[in-house]
């Protein structure tokens, strides 16, 4: 046994169980851009980067699956499927609400949701690469600094695009 061997041995539930709630968060990131384009596709803008940057999420999991079985896990390789009945429900609640809502208020409300739970993946990608710097696991390592940067840069999208969007539903009747 290799000194990484032994140390994914000795550390193995902590880093596993991060890697096992980032697996979850990045799921949910995957499924709540889902959401927002779906919830949003009058805004082109929205509805195609949304559906883009998701991509990253679940290539995000996908990767976490693969690095998780040196920790002894088995995760879905796959992000949460969209079309369970629960997020049905969600997506028609938030068409009722938007009704009665002022659209560009549900999605400032959306977009806000959005960065904060990016914001959490990213600080949940750090904390796994420092611990995979620490371990000298070069595989763990190599699976953040690949997908901490997209999750960034997606924060960054929800980030300018509420900046924009509170501008006109905050100052516009």
């Amino acid at each position: 046994m290799n000194i990484t061997q032994t140390l994914r041995s000795l550390h193995g539930n902590k880093v596993g169980a991060a890697i096992e709630e980032l697996h979850r968060a990045e799921s949910d990131l995957s499924k709540d851009l889902r959401s927002l384009s779906d919830r949003h596709e009058v805004d082109h803008e929205v509805f195609h980067v949304a559906r883009d940057v998701a991509r990253w999420s679940r290539e995000h999991v996908r990767r976490l699956s693969e690095v998780g079985r040196d920790y002894g896990l088995e995760l879905d390789p796959e992000a949460e499927d969209e079309a369970t009945l629960l997020a049905r429900i969600q997506q028609k609640g938030a068409e009722l609400t938007g009704r009665f809502h002022e659209p560009a208020l549900v999605l400032l409300a959306d977009l806000r949701h959005l960065h904060r739970t990016a914001a959490g993946v990213s600080l949940d990608w750090e904390v796994l690469a420092q611990t995979a710097q620490a371990m000298k696991d070069r595989e763990l390592l190599a699976v953040a600094e690949d997908c901490h940067p997209e999750t960034l840069r997606q924060m960054r999208w929800a980030n300018s695009m509420v900046k924009a969007t509170a501008a006109q539903v905050m100052v516009t009747g």
